[in-house]
């Protein structure tokens, strides 16, 4: 079993920044898929960035050049740095991990407002 908890969100300005860290449990294993969803009310989940298996990035193009993921494999812990948000970066972010199975966090609510 694997458990997820995200930390981190909470309410900023346009242009400002978060971090989000997500610690998880378990049997983990560093090549693991892992990493950043998030889902808006009224939208569906998307991906926001992730570790793919074997450790390469992969992020949404909305993101890209505002947002980084990073991995601490001694703490199973993985961050999300959230530079120049925009409000339509409000939303529920979940953590993602894959291993033999979806696992998800609780979500943790982030709010840019305008």
């Amino acid at each position: 079993q694997v458990q997820l908890v995200e930390s981190g969100g909470g309410l900023v300005q346009a242009g400002g920044s978060l971090r989000l860290s997500c610690a998880a449990a378990g049997n983990i294993f560093s090549r693991n898929p892992m990493g950043w969803y998030r889902q808006a009310p009224g939208k569906q989940r998307e991906l926001v960035a992730t570790f793919t298996t074997g450790g390469s990035t992969n992020y949404a193009d909305s993101v890209k050049g505002r947002f980084t993921i990073s991995r601490d494999n001694t703490k199973n812990t993985v961050y999300l740095q959230m530079n120049s948000l925009k409000p339509e970066d409000t939303a529920v972010y979940y953590c993602y991990y894959y291993s033999f199975g979806d696992y998800w966090g609780q979500g943790t609510q982030v709010t840019v407002s305008s």
